[in-house]
């Protein structure tokens, strides 16, 4: 049976060394034929380097002596090639103790020799610090990193405890974690969730990372640690974490899965929950029930393109404090690299306080709205009644020059009421439709004048404009005062015509006003500027006023141009 074994060389020698019995492995392994070697010495077997040590003669001394001895070396082949084998010598006795002969196994290891060297290349070109040990805790290996980390030569090491470079207060607990991992053998991160330390030779310790995995030996699992110094990590953490808890809003950091990461004072506060209460929780727990349903979408939605940016713009955002109660809020969402991990840190804001100023001041607009409206409504019906007392007068007063002058001063009442009326229907306060308001002005004027239907018309081209309300008013009485002008004194007897009135923007900041007719011009003798009717002095007056530049072509067609700021500082025209 022995004879036949091909994987192990197996024979017998007598206690000079010479062989006596060859299996079947032996000639595979070294070569020889059995009727080649049976009577040689077994020195054939070795290396010239090592017959000059006397490594055979220190062989079998070692197997007399101890009755055993094992170890590896260079051994020849019949060809001269040189393999790796295992060597194993025992002797073996007879009744009276008397030494018979010796029994050899070898094995041929050389490709075994080259993966471990191969493996121990790896290791060593490692970047990090890379730590193996056997079930029993013993060093078996290290590679150049971990001697500069710890502190330690190779040397010290190999064949040491590996508690060694474990901090004094973690030693008592460390072999039953080892076990724990021999007995369910897997790739994986030591000490999962737990802060990490290693101890240099000197006594220092520093925080790590280690990654544990199992490796297949000859039937023996060791298990190879990759070893981080991760001191530069922690200390950025730190300051990052000082930063975090320093901010005058509260700060929640999550990972992906939802889970709180981090916390600061702040949010401890807001919240009602201690900081053990809040990390490692779902961070629904911060999040109104009603809201809570589809809260991990919307997570999911911001992991999937994570960049700074405000949480749920448009939407009103609630938290829930521990005690179930709600309170307005605003989110900023910011991802941080962690890690190769990304997170998420959340910046919140209470804004209950704003949101109570905001229905103050909302409530307050409603109720500033709604007396505007009034007061426009109220001036808008007083005007009114000015109206019906000048057409009172106007039928108890003969003299038409003064019937001339209080019609023209109840058309500017109306043009003036027109425009509170405008204010009013909008609800828009602060600005005034140009061209609603030259639509209801223009054929109230026409009806005043009593013009035939159809002899002079009005074209009114003003498109989309608005004026605020402190412009708007002289603006309007200025029409009024020009249309009003155009229509008395440019069409008379039966001539026909046109009035054309065009408001424009210039710009962003200036608009111009021009009233133009086809009619019989003005009289070359008179001086605009020095006019003293009351329909040219208002209209030099309210040029002023709306601090516009006034330039007038007197016939052909007739034209007044008025270019003023869109806003103008009204200012006190003198009396």
């Amino acid at each position: 049976m022995i004879h036949n074994i091909q994987e192990y060389a197996i024979f017998m020698m007598d206690p000079e060394g010479r062989v006596r019995s060859w299996n079947q492995g032996a000639v595979s392994i070294k070569g020889y034929q059995e009727q080649e070697i049976l009577g040689r010495s077994f020195e054939i077997f070795f290396t010239e380097e090592d017959l000059a040590r006397g490594e055979p003669a220190h062989e079998l001394a070692m197997a007399t002596a101890n009755g055993t001895h094992e170890g590896e070396g260079w051994r020849r082949r019949k060809d001269g090639s040189t393999f790796w084998s295992s060597i194993d010598v025992t002797a073996f006795r007879d009744a009276d103790g008397g030494l018979k002969g010796f029994i050899k196994i070898c094995k041929d290891l050389t490709e075994r020799r080259r993966t471990e060297a191969r493996f121990r290349q790896v290791v060593e070109s490692a970047p990090n610090a890379m730590v193996m040990i056997n079930a029993r805790g013993r060093i078996e290996m290290v590679n150049t990193q971990a001697e500069r980390l710890f502190g330690y030569t190779r040397d010290e090491m190999l064949g040491q405890s590996v508690e060694m470079l474990v901090p004094d207060r973690f030693r008592h607990g460390h072999p039953e974690k080892r076990a724990l991992f021999f007995s369910d053998p897997r790739s994986r991160p030591m000490g999962a969730g737990r802060d990490l330390f290693g101890r240099r030779k000197d006594g220092s310790e520093f925080p790590v990372e280690i990654g544990l995995n199992p490796i297949e030996t000859d039937g023996e699992t060791m298990v190879l640690s990759a070893i981080v110094d991760i001191s530069d990590r922690k200390r950025m953490q730190e300051r990052f974490r000082q930063v975090v808890e320093s901010a005058p809003n509260a700060m929640v950091m999550i990972n992906a899965r939802g889970r709180i990461e981090m916390v600061n004072t702040q949010a401890e506060r807001l919240f009602g929950y201690a900081r053990d209460e809040l990390l490692g929780q779902s961070v629904e727990m911060l999040v109104p029930d009603r809201f809570r349903h589809d809260h991990p979408e919307k997570r999911a939605s911001f992991f999937s393109d994570p960049r700074s940016r405000p949480m749920g713009a448009g939407r009103d955002l609630f938290g829930r404090r521990k005690d179930g109660s709600e309170f307005p809020v605003e989110i900023g969402l910011n991802p941080i690299e962690t890690d190769g991990e990304t997170m998420v840190l959340s910046a919140i804001v209470d804004i209950s306080d704003r949101k109570q100023k905001e229905a103050r001041i909302q409530a307050a607009l409603q109720e500033k709205d709604l007396l505007l409206g009034e007061i426009h409504h109220r001036v808008k019906n007083n005007l009114q009644i000015v109206h019906s007392f000048i057409d009172l007068q106007l039928y108890r007063i003969q003299d038409q020059a003064i019937r001339d002058m209080l019609s023209d001063t109840k058309n500017r009442v109306q043009s003036m009421s027109l425009i509170h009326q405008i204010l009013y229907e909008s609800k828009n306060f602060s600005e005034v439709d140009l061209g609603l308001f030259l639509k209801g002005l223009a054929p109230t004027l026409v009806a005043a004048y009593g013009l035939d239907a159809g002899r002079v018309s009005l074209k009114i081209d003003v498109g989309e404009l608005f004026l605020p309300i402190n412009a708007a008013i002289p603006c309007g009485l200025l029409v009024n005062e020009l249309i009003t002008n155009a229509l008395k004194h440019g069409f008379p007897g039966d001539r026909h015509g046109e009035v054309s009135v065009t408001f424009a923007r210039l710009g962003e900041d200036q608009a111009m006003l021009r009233v133009s007719d086809d009619g019989v011009g003005i009289g070359g003798d008179l001086d605009i500027q020095l006019a003293t009717t009351m329909g040219l002095s208002l209209v030099n007056l309210l040029s002023q006023q709306l601090m516009g530049i006034l330039q007038v072509h007197r016939r052909d067609p007739t034209c007044f141009t008025l270019v003023f700021p869109m806003t103008p500082a009204i200012e006190k025209v003198p009396a």
